[in-house]
């Protein structure tokens, strides 16, 4: 009995030994583990279980200088399914059939994505609260591991098609692909956010909040906040307009611009055909360019404006010098003749720019000379990019003076044989509107970062004086007489007084370089109100078909409607015409005493204190001829009120603003 106690005793002993033994061995592998190979177990374990999820921030807001939202971002979920999860072909056709009512897309276009295999099917982007609920719920009733949901970016664009060829749109990836989206692509776009989380075998997150603050890597500094200087009501007001232009007009297109003239800021910028940039697939390229700075042209004859500041300024001509016009003239075999083909006989530089007669235009070029043009159309911007924001911008072409033949410097000067973009054209006639002195033309107002605060401001920005003030305001009063008697009558605004220059230019045949038969873009271009500009309006009507082509019949009433809307929309007072809304009969109108003229004579009227236009409608009605000198309202005349003249005689009125 004492033997079996002690084999019991010695045999607990040893077990107990072995137990002690095997104790120890797990303790020093533990500390081993623990402290020797701590570090290359860990990464073991994470690069088993970690996975790294890329988390996209909303891209910047554009808005309208009023802080109107004009593009805008919300995260919204990408359906993703891994086909080498999914299982057999039977475990395909369930999950597609399951998919299809939820997402909207056909059974077997999901079923034979998912049968190309691979690791990564991005099913349906942007997908709507609903579809994301009715996704989870299948989840969880069906545990599918091959499906999940990655953020990504959802660009909205709340006003459709207004402002859309500025504003552009963006693809796949948060990537801007027109307009200022992709300009300002890398201001704009949402920030990256990378997370490297640990996931269970499921796939599914564990103690992300722990593991993915060390891990967590930050890339870029975006996001940022762009504020216009477009104003979304007058571009609204501009759209609704070239609508109707196009339709009256029937036109290949119709494109508009609306600048300060005393900032470089656009107000409005438009074209027709235009697209809605949150259906842009359904839409051609054509109707995505801008026209306004990727389009060039032959401007005609609004490009006369230039060449008249530039003839004034040098001591070419005076308002009330006079020329001989042809009807036709021949340079260097190239033939000019005037709109209407007929002479104007013998005519006042006043007249010439009023009736924009290109004979004497010409006859003015070859004296000015052809390097003398290309230094004034430099000048005044032509040739070379604005450097607005928008990407896409043209330069135009200018003739290089020392290759210049006459026929070149004549048909310059009635503008041919040259080409600018609407913006440059616009942004020139606003140095006319703004004393002389070229701004950079502008559509980014400010851009402020995530917390407000600003990243960038553009203001006014003077690129040079192209024209003296005393001069300016001689160039001013011609284009007032334009539209108040001349060409661009039909650009006239009740109560307001408009100066501008109308113009119809053949269209080029890019396939024979000459021009093509029966084909014109119709424009206008010109302020209001004269006395103290605040709106440049330029309107291009491109080959228009519904009969009228000529830019004062169809493109200087356009310019019309835009500044009669305008005007009133930025509550700017009637000019200071104490004539502009009174009827002719009203007996509040001041009585002058008036002499009786002998049969064929006529009597000189008090024109004192009459605007241009009503100086010329009283004179154009006795037949009696005028010459302007200034501008604003007149303050006196070469021939006294109440004296006895010849009919055709001319009388030179003086105005002051």
């Amino acid at each position: 009995m004492a033997k079996k106690q002690v084999n019991l005793n010695a045999r607990i002993f040893f077990l107990y030994m072995g137990m002690t033994l095997l104790f120890l061995v797990l303790i020093v592998r533990f500390g081993i583990l623990q402290i020797f190979q701590h570090q290359e177990m860990t990464e073991r374990a994470l690069a088993a279980a970690q996975d790294n999820v890329v988390r996209q921030s909303p891209r910047g807001k554009i808005l309208d200088r009023n802080g109107r939202e004009l593009a805008i971002s919300r995260i919204a979920k990408l359906l993703v399914v891994r086909p080498d999860r999914v299982g057999s072909e039977e475990d395909i056709q369930v999950l597609a059939a399951e998919l299809s009512p939820i997402v909207g897309i056909k059974a077997e276009e999901i079923a034979n994505n998912i049968r190309e295999g691979g690791t990564y099917y991005a099913v349906k982007h942007g997908l709507e609260s609903d579809e994301e609920a009715a996704i989870n719920q299948l989840k969880k009733d069906k545990g599918y591991e091959c499906i999940w949901m990655d953020d990504e970016v959802k660009r909205c664009y709340p006003n459709d098609m207004l402002a859309a060829n500025v504003i552009g749109f963006i693809g796949m990836e948060d990537k801007g692909l027109a307009g200022l989206e992709y300009s300002l692509d890398s201001v704009v776009k949402g920030d990256v956010q990378e997370d490297n989380v640990i996931t269970d075998m499921k796939g599914q997150t564990i103690f992300d909040s722990i593991f993915s603050l060390s891990q967590h890597r930050y890339q870029g500094d975006n996001c940022k906040t762009v504020t216009l200087t477009i104003d979304a009501s007058m571009q609204f007001i501009v759209e609704q307009t070239l609508d109707k232009a196009m339709l009256d007009n029937n036109p290949k297109s119709v494109t508009a611009i609306v600048m300060d003239p005393k900032t470089g800021e656009v107000l409005a910028m438009a074209s027709r055909p235009s697209y809605n940039p949150n259906k842009f697939g359904d839409y051609s390229m054509d109707a995505m360019r801008n026209i306004a700075v990727s389009d060039i042209y032959e401007p005609g004859s609004t490009f006369k404006s230039i060449v008249a500041g530039a003839a004034l300024e040098d001591g070419v001509v005076t308002p009330d010098q006079t020329f001989y016009d042809p009807g036709r003239i021949t340079v260097s075999e190239k033939h000019i003749q005037n709109w209407n083909g007929e002479s104007f006989g013998t005519v006042t530089f006043t007249d010439i720019v009023k009736n924009s007669i290109n004979t004497c235009f010409a006859m003015i070029g070859q004296i000015l000379t052809g390097k003398r043009l290309n230094e004034y159309a430099r000048n005044f911007g032509f040739g070379e990019i604005t450097g607005i924001e928008l990407p896409g911008e043209e330069p135009g072409m200018l003739f290089e003076s020392s290759e210049m033949l006459d026929s070149d410097v004549a048909t310059m000067s009635i503008g041919q044989s040259i080409a600018v973009t609407p913006l440059q054209l616009v942004t020139a006639m606003s140095a006319i509107a703004n004393d002389g002195v070229l701004l950079k033309p502008h559509i980014v107002k400010e851009i402020t970062n995530a917390d407000g605060s600003v990243y960038k401001e553009n203001g006014r920005e003077e690129v040079r004086r192209v024209l003296s003030s005393a001069t300016d305001k001689t160039l001013m009063g011609l284009l007032e007489q334009v539209v108040a008697t001349g060409g661009g009558q039909k650009a006239q605004v009740k109560g307001y007084r408009v100066a501008g220059k109308t113009g119809t230019a053949q269209k080029i045949n890019k396939d024979t370089a000459g021009y093509m038969e029966g084909r014109y873009i119709a424009s206008f271009c010109g302020f209001a109100p004269v006395e103290n500009p605040e709106l440049v309006v330029l309107v291009i009507i491109d080959d228009p078909t519904s009969g009228e082509f000529y830019g004062g019949q169809i493109a200087a009433p356009v310019a019309s409607e835009i500044f009669s809307q305008l005007l009133r929309y930025k509550h700017i007072e009637p000019s200071s015409d104490p004539f502009a809304d009174m009827d002719k009969n009203n007996k509040n109108l001041p009585q002058y005493e008036v002499t009786k003229a002998p049969p064929g004579k006529q009597v000189m009227p008090d024109l004192h204190g009459l605007s241009i236009r009503e100086v010329s409608q009283k004179l154009g009605e006795l037949g009696i001829g005028l010459s302007i000198q200034g501008t604003g309202l007149s303050s006196g005349q070469s021939i006294p009120a109440n004296t006895v003249v010849e009919p055709g005689t001319s009388v030179t009125v003086y105005f002051t603003p």
